[in-house]
């Protein structure tokens, strides 16, 4: 039987699924009557996580199936912040036919395949994908929807700060520390090698502001600008905007120091807790978190 192009897929998906204003209406009998089937399909799993996550549709996301089908049977789960070909190979191994990454895997925030003509590596990749019959949804903006967010909340919890997370806002305070110390208190926690700052090491910090991932320098200069930080704490942010604006602010009389973390570490704490979070609403199948990793290497 010849198999139907990716896109098909995904556009009857979003026409019939999850993604939808009548998505619930579309989950198995036996989810909506408390039980579970004994095998899921991706499309059971995506209702089953806009359910349980108590998530409205949302118009225009780009939280769409980015390879495979909608109903091919599930073998097992793989959680992760990109769908990189080495956690492709990983889920493959682990028997697991369905990835849930929080970010593109073609390379542009739609997932657009001609985004740039003629990628080799796109098509490499998606060869790649095909070879495993491995489906791949994005789960992006309704990540971000969960109370509390589950990104900001992976991050918090893996930084033992959840009993100084009280209002689920970027705001959070912490017991007094230096700028040093928590440097290095991040890097310990989150597993990271390396990281940027602009600050003094020696000064006194305890108001942070969290926004892990990239929430852009508009977004995390009005943060600075309406909680008035000690230190703020981003995945990433355009030069241009963030930094020059911590870097300016500091010769201008400022005290508010800056911590650049790295896109994929900041935000992969909170696909590691979406693992965990998932696991237990589901009976039969495997949900394991693979981390994609630091795409850097450091001279």
């Amino acid at each position: 039987m010849t198999r139907q192009p990716d896109f098909i897929h995904r556009r009857r998906f979003l026409g019939q699924a999850a993604l939808t204003a009548g998505a619930f209406t579309l989950l198995a009998p036996e989810i909506l009557s408390g039980g579970a089937p004994k095998v899921y399909t991706v499309r059971q799993i995506i209702d089953l996580v806009l359910k349980e996550g108590n998530l409205k549709p949302i118009p225009d996301t780009v939280d769409t199936i980015k390879s495979g089908s909608p109903d091919q049977s599930v073998t097992g789960i793989v959680t992760t912040m990109f769908a990189t070909a080495s956690v492709i190979e990983q889920a493959a191994k682990l028997k697991a036919n369905f990835i849930i990454a929080h970010e593109p895997t073609f390379y542009n925030h739609r997932d657009d395949p001609e985004w740039v003509k003629g990628n080799e590596i796109v098509k490499k990749k998606r060869a790649l994908l095909e070879k495993h019959q491995i489906a791949v949804w994005r789960f992006h903006d309704y990540c971000h929807s969960l109370k509390p967010d589950a990104i900001r909340y992976g991050v918090v919890r893996k930084a033992g700060w959840t009993q100084y997370y009280k209002n689920e806002t970027a705001a959070l305070t912490i017991p007094a520390t230096t700028l040093g110390e928590l440097v290095k208190h991040l890097k310990t926690k989150l597993g990271i090698q390396k990281l940027r700052f602009i600050g003094d090491l020696n000064q006194p910090c305890s108001k942070l502001a969290i926004m892990p991932g990239a929430a852009g320098g508009q977004r995390q200069v009005s943060v600075a600008e309406t909680e008035k930080p000690d230190v703020l704490i981003v995945g990433e942010t355009p030069e241009w905007e963030g930094v020059e604006y911590a870097r300016d602010g500091r010769l201008l009389g400022s005290k508010m120091a800056l911590i650049v973390l790295g896109h994929a570490v900041s935000e992969e704490p909170g696909m590691e807790y979406f693992a965990e979070w998932l696991q237990p609403k589901i009976s039969g199948i495997k949900v394991t978190h693979v981390a994609s990793g630091d795409p850097f290497q450091w001279g």
